[in-house]
């Protein structure tokens, strides 16, 4: 991530400050959804799971080290509030994207996306520094995480691209648009017994 004060991200994202004592704090690290994989100096995504309210973990992860939350709603802790979290994640990545410009690399397929993307990504970061796709984070919401994990002196971003529902990867091409891109064994998907 290249540091963004609160106030530049909610220019960006459209996000209004709630609880904020210093508009000037700086996000140094990566963001995340997962309370327990926040680390200093990052943004805490609070999303709204099935199962799970973000929200509900807001003071966790500033007590993990989050400089703020990107929240739906006003938590209590220093938060930049937006109407919808998974967008406004959108618009930071696609944000931060356009200012390193690094080589994007995307890949799509029905099978072989995470080797391939752990493979391409083994071969790159010999020669520069690269940045994939954690696990199989290729939604909506694990692209953006992966692009803002990406830095200045990234050279080349791999990304897993997951394609769920009819736009999907019209969406994430639209958030981190290919240099490169590979399509890998598209077929019917398998039946879940």
């Amino acid at each position: 991530m290249i540091p963004m004060t609160l106030e530049e991200i909610a220019q960006v994202v459209g996000a209004t400050l709630h609880d904020v004592p210093d508009p000037r704090a700086l996000v140094t690290a990566p963001s995340a959804v997962d309370s327990r994989e926040v680390v200093p100096g990052g943004l805490f995504a609070a999303t709204a799971g099935a199962r799970v309210d973000g929200h509900d973990y807001a003071a966790v992860a500033i007590a993990g080290g989050a400089v703020a939350v990107l929240a739906a709603r006003s938590v209590g802790v220093p938060a930049l509030v937006v109407e919808d979290v998974q967008l406004a994640l959108g618009l930071l990545a696609r944000h931060l994207l356009q200012q390193i410009s690094p080589t994007v690399i995307g890949l799509t397929g029905s099978v072989g996306k995470t080797t391939t993307k752990d493979l391409l990504a083994q071969i790159l970061e010999r020669h520069a520094a690269t940045v994939a796709t954690d696990r199989s984070f290729n939604n909506e919401l694990g692209l953006p995480l992966t692009v803002l994990r990406a830095d200045a002196g990234t050279r080349y971003l791999v990304l897993e691209m997951g394609a769920g529902r009819k736009g999907d990867l019209r969406y994430l091409t639209g958030l981190a648009p290919p240099q490169v891109g590979l399509v890998l064994n598209v077929g019917p998907r398998a039946a879940t017994p």
